[in-house]
């Protein structure tokens, strides 16, 4: 007799889950004498920001259900946030969602638009895995590119992903190429969806929001921004992301969302809130993942490897012409894990991708073993 879900598996339908493969050189690495450097996975190490744990405190005494659609002082952050930040103008409350990670929204978007089977959902490659995932759950057809994406043939075409600064290679587009994709997009009815979790950790540029006004021409019809306080705020814990754009869309979303209780924690609202409302801790933050980055840049580059792309993110997109198992294998032995590039598609298969979110005295260890 079958077992009742052996005939419908949704997890048939995905793709192996990529860092179960890594398990045996992270055993390695850990066996080293001075314990693993683990620079694989970009999760925040440092403290989270004593004021957005002072307002996740003082919120503690939340009994009642949150709303889907956030408070209002928690729109009112994000949207001044997003004028302070990405001099996106024009927008109102209709135009803002909060979400619960945003991972959980980039794995449930496809499925949550209606698409399904003859739908093609576009992603960059090399990228985040979850695009990939998404497409697979709503059984709508991945479409992954390489360059420029209004190369791709529009037909049926329901759902372009950008990621800029990118995810694994820390690549930014700039104002002039977000606009021309933008243009393509609204010209084939195409819903554009841009990744813009790193904005705040451009390093040799200043990366650009598809909604700002040389992007969008401050319209944001066809176009939605993402955005998480993972990574700026060291929230990876909270769960705590926003989307911005068309209302719209925002509006359909919503609607679904409600459906499914999709609700941030009331205490994760105030400390959103909290957090976008002050920039100093950012500030503050940059400045440690800078020291990290420039220490480990010199010491791969010293060590004979060549870094692309890179000018944006919290990741070195490095390789020495290899296959990235091999590098992976090689530094696990002297203890330093780091993530293979074909974990993000074909086109990272000789590349590695080496995080800056390792402590200081971490960060100091793997480079003393690289030097």
């Amino acid at each position: 007799m079958s077992h009742p879900v052996s005939s419908s598996r949704v997890s048939a339908r995905l793709p192996a889950f990529p860092w179960d493969r890594l398990e045996p050189y992270k055993a390695t690495a850990a066996a080293h004498d001075g314990g693993i450097v683990d620079l694989s996975v970009g999760t925040p190490v440092d403290p989270v920001p004593q004021l957005i744990r002072a307002a996740l405190a003082a919120a503690a005494d939340s009994p009642g259900y949150p709303t889907v659609w956030g408070t209002t002082t928690l729109r009112e952050a994000i949207l001044g946030w997003l004028a302070r930040r990405t001099g996106a103008a024009g927008l109102d409350h209709q135009n803002v969602l909060p979400v619960i990670g945003s991972k959980e929204l980039v794995a449930a978007l496809p499925a949550q638009l209606g698409l399904g089977p003859g739908d093609r959902v576009a992603y960059p490659e090399p990228a985040y895995p979850t695009y990939e995932v998404g497409a697979r759950l709503a059984r709508a057809e991945p479409v992954p590119y390489q360059g420029d994406p209004t190369e791709l043939d529009p037909a049926g075409l329901r759902l372009l992903w950008l990621n800029s600064p990118g995810n694994p290679t820390g690549r930014v587009l700039s104002a002039e190429r977000l606009r021309a994709i933008v243009s393509w997009a609204r010209e084939h009815g195409v819903l554009l969806f841009s990744d813009e979790c790193y904005l705040e950790l451009g390093w040799e540029s200043d990366p650009v929001s598809v909604l700002h006004p040389d992007v969008c021409g401050g319209d944001p019809t066809g176009v939605v921004a993402v955005h998480s306080l993972s990574k700026r705020s060291n929230l990876a814990g909270y769960r705590a992301a926003f989307l911005a754009g068309d209302q719209a869309v925002l509006g359909e979303l919503l609607g679904v969302r409600k459906h499914a209780g999709m609700m941030l924690p009331a205490p994760v609202q105030a400390a959103m809130a909290a957090a976008l409302g002050d920039d100093a801790h950012v500030a503050e933050q940059r400045a440690r993942y800078a020291a990290r980055r420039a220490a480990l840049r010199d010491a791969l580059t010293g060590r004979g490897f060549r870094i692309e792309h890179s000018e944006a993110s919290l990741y070195l997109w490095a390789t020495r012409g290899e296959p990235c198992w091999d590098t992976v294998g090689e530094l696990s032995k002297e203890g330093i894990l780091v993530a293979p590039g074909e974990f993000y598609g074909a086109a990272g298969e000789r590349f590695v991708r080496v995080a800056f979110t390792a402590t200081d005295e971490r960060v100091a260890e793997a480079v003393r073993r690289l030097s």
